[in-house]
């Protein structure tokens, strides 16, 4: 008797044809909460999944103050407590609508998430992507490039953390207002960007990309960064007494998980921060919650590796705790913050930046984005020794830039934190994980 043909089966169309049957189911409540909207997701479970319902929903401006994650089986269910950046339950018709049809069943199923997370083809601009060594007036000398090769900035996104700076910058033909197309060009901006980026005594150089594919920029920002290993270095300084996270990752054999606990202060985004690392060294979070009070955010989660193992060595654990931290630390707003809005010109950029430089700040992030004719720019400024900005500064920085200037905040650098008493900080990350295995057990058990 010959043997039996086999059968080979597309995983990929196989878990398409179990999404398709069973499509994520979205309960939206406005009455189960007094201060906040409730949103339940159940869903198949797919690595990657917790990142895409909360890209979405903080991608619609939404600020998450509690979460419960639980994934047993093959089935995902998740539950947010959510606030608009007012603090009110979500009552915009228009955005529960966004909320449905991105993560309910006329989605159907979520895009997939890789390396280039979200990529469509995009005519209207050319995506340039950058990381390297920062320093005092790189921005400054990156829009000065653009700016003379005529390109204009229709969007861009800047981070620095740990000496270290990434940058997704949307151009586009000053002469078009499209994608830059001529390769010839292309290769010409590339290469007096990467002269930029070139810094004196570098032994790590700057690295840059042209594509005419969209990402999602801060998605991108973190893979950038954690590519460029910013989270290994350490930089000692004016702001390094300041208070860091704390992260801690603990063993849990009695049910083969790895426990991760959080404490930060609160900002908008930090779950999607916390989480789109984890889901970039391929961890998977099987269990979570959430909670925020009174600015300060508490996360934990039970993860194994996509392998199905726990974090079985010191240094893993180790470097766990180094990416947490980096990814809490790169979304900074400390410092100065100053918001521009006005009539986008060729060259506006260049300018205003020149402008920050030429007062001596350095730039610790910024937001750029340009729609309708109106640019409309968000900066973190700190002195390059990286103190507050002096009030004289200010002044002067307003007053050569004029009306432009529609808010000036001060937000302090944080004051050093006090010393800790030997040992304080495991102990109270044991008596958390206590508390956490003991809840575990006992709503668990059954897992």
């Amino acid at each position: 008797m010959g043997s039996c043909p086999v059968v080979e089966v597309d995983d990929d169309e196989y878990a398409k044809l179990i999404r398709r049957m069973n499509p994520p189911r979205v309960v939206i409540d406005n009455d189960a909460c007094d201060n906040a909207t409730v949103i339940r997701v159940d869903s198949i479970k797919k690595h990657g999944i917790l990142l895409e319902v909360i890209q979405v929903l903080t991608d619609l401006n939404l600020i998450i103050t509690k979460a419960y994650i639980s994934s047993d089986g093959s089935w995902f269910m998740d539950v947010f407590n959510v606030t608009d950046r007012n603090g009110n339950k979500v009552r915009d018709k228009e955005i529960i609508c966004c909320i449905q049809n991105s993560l309910g069943s006329d989605a159907c199923s979520f895009p997939g998430i890789g390396n280039s997370v979200g990529i469509v083809p995009s005519k209207e601009h050319t995506f340039i992507e950058m990381t390297g060594t920062d320093r005092p007036g790189l921005l400054s000398e990156i829009c000065a490039v653009l700016a003379n090769r005529n390109c204009s900035v229709a969007k861009a996104e800047l981070w620095t953390h740990n000496t270290r700076v990434a940058a997704v910058v949307h151009v586009t033909e000053e002469s078009t207002g499209g994608a830059v197309e001529d390769p010839e060009r292309l290769s010409a901006i590339k290469e007096l960007l990467c002269n930029v980026l070139r810094g004196d005594n570098d032994s790590r150089m700057g690295r840059m990309t042209v594509s005419k594919d969209r990402t999602h920029t801060e998605r991108r920002l973190h893979q950038m960064m954690f590519g460029d290993r910013d989270y290994e270095s350490t930089v000692v300084g004016a702001g390094d007494d300041k208070p860091r996270p704390q992260v801690a990752v603990m063993d849990c054999a009695e049910k083969d998980y790895s426990v991760v606990i959080l404490r930060s202060r609160d900002r908008p985004k930090l779950l999607f921060d916390t989480v789109c690392t984890l889901t970039d060294m391929q961890y998977v979070v099987f269990h979570g919650t959430v909670d925020t009070r009174d600015d300060e955010a508490y996360q934990e989660y039970f993860i194994r590796h996509v392998d199905g193992y726990p974090i079985n060595s010191e240094a893993e654990r180790q470097r766990v705790i180094k990416c947490l931290e980096a990814a809490i630390e790169r979304r900074t707003t400390e410092g100065l913050e100053m918001v521009l809005r006005t009539e986008d010109r060729h060259g506006l950029l260049s300018d205003v930046t020149r402008v920050f430089r030429e007062n001596g700040l350095t730039i610790r992030r910024a937001e750029i984005s340009t729609q309708e004719g109106k640019a409309s720019d968000t900066f973190y400024l700190s002195e390059m020794s990286g103190k507050p900005v002096e009030a004289k500064t200010i002044d002067s920085i307003c007053r050569q830039l004029g009306e432009m200037v529609v808010r000036v905040k001060q937000s302090p650098l944080l004051a050093p934190k006090p010393p800790e008493v030997a040992g304080a900080t495991s102990f109270l990350f044991g008596n958390l994980l206590k508390a956490s295995l003991q809840s575990f057990r006992s709503v668990r058990s059954y897992s």
